[in-house]
């Protein structure tokens, strides 16, 4: 038997027999629509973990329904982890093998547990992961935008004068944007970044991995016309846009004329805000450019 042959044999044995899993706390990615996407690592961890931790037993019971998984599961949510917590950490310290799971994609992120994985470091246990699927890195690469640097803001605030605070604070970081929204508030926002950020590049990754994937490339205001006449999006949605371009920074004519603009219908403070974040400019000297046009009896 050569080498390929006797790798192949081992291949196959692994697959026969899994891996002993040790006690301790085991972050496993779950799919984020096609069930197929799970990968063996996961699957292995879930089959042989005495408790499983899910965000909603309810959804994870299809995924367990699916493979077999026969585990006992425990709800760890925002509204149940402390209740929960103290079971876990008792299942950890007993020598228990736990996973911990949530309803699609890798846990913690914009998703419950990072407490919890903190109280089994705290504790001494090990922590580990089987990673997999994330809404995150598929909408980036199916984005078209640069990927080599992005910042992940989570889900946006859904009043609309914080939210608007939030992206005038992401606006000048020099990478790729992503955020998750809900469908019901997708044209608000997307409203929101067209005023404040202009006409970035932009892309809508939605219902990814399932069955009516969607993924719309076009700059925000585009995107907000385009979806400002379809308001019955469903689906779970990530907003990817474009970092802001150094290159085409406005003359001082057009960051006045934006500024006098804003002044109109907004405080001094938050016309500054959004004129900052349409442009990419530092907020405290377009600020100060406000004073000196209100001074000026301009505004």
């Amino acid at each position: 038997m050569d080498v390929d042959e006797q790798s192949q044999a081992s291949d196959g044995q692994a697959r026969r027999k899994p891996p002993l899993l040790q006690p301790g706390l085991h972050i496993v990615a779950t799919p984020i629509g096609n069930l197929r996407d799970i990968t063996l690592r996961a699957l292995d961890v879930l089959q042989a973990a005495d408790l499983i931790v899910c965000e909603d037993t309810r959804v994870f019971a299809k995924l367990a329904s699916h493979y077999g998984i026969k585990a006992a599961t425990l709800a760890y949510s925002d509204a149940t982890q402390d209740a929960a917590e103290p079971r876990v950490l008792a299942a950890l310290a007993a020598g228990k093998r736990v996973a911990l799971v949530s309803d699609a994609g890798m846990p913690l992120i914009s998703d419950p547990g990072y407490r919890l994985v903190r109280a089994a470091i705290a504790a001494g246990q090990l922590v580990t992961a089987a990673p997999g699927s994330s809404a995150v890195p598929l909408a980036l690469a199916l984005s078209g935008l640069p990927a080599d640097r992005f910042y992940f803001g989570g889900f946006l605030p859904a009043k609309q004068g914080e939210r608007r605070r939030a992206i005038a604070e992401a606006a000048r970081i020099p990478a790729t944007l992503v955020f998750f929204e809900a469908p019901h508030r997708l044209v608000a926002t997307l409203g929101d970044f067209a005023d404040l950020l202009g006409p970035r590049p932009a892309a809508i990754a939605r219902e990814l991995t399932k069955l009516f994937e969607e993924v719309r490339r076009a700059p925000l205001d585009e995107l907000a016309r385009h979806y400002a006449s379809e308001p019955e999006v469903r689906g779970e949605i990530a907003v990817v846009i474009g970092p802001p371009d150094a290159e085409t920074a406005p003359v001082a004519g057009k960051i006045d004329e934006a500024l006098l603009n804003a002044m109109s219908g907004a405080s001094l403070k938050d016309a500054a805000s959004e004129v900052a974040a349409r442009y990419g400019l530092k907020r405290r000297e377009v600020y100060a450019r406000a004073l000196e046009l209100k001074r000026e009896g301009l505004s």
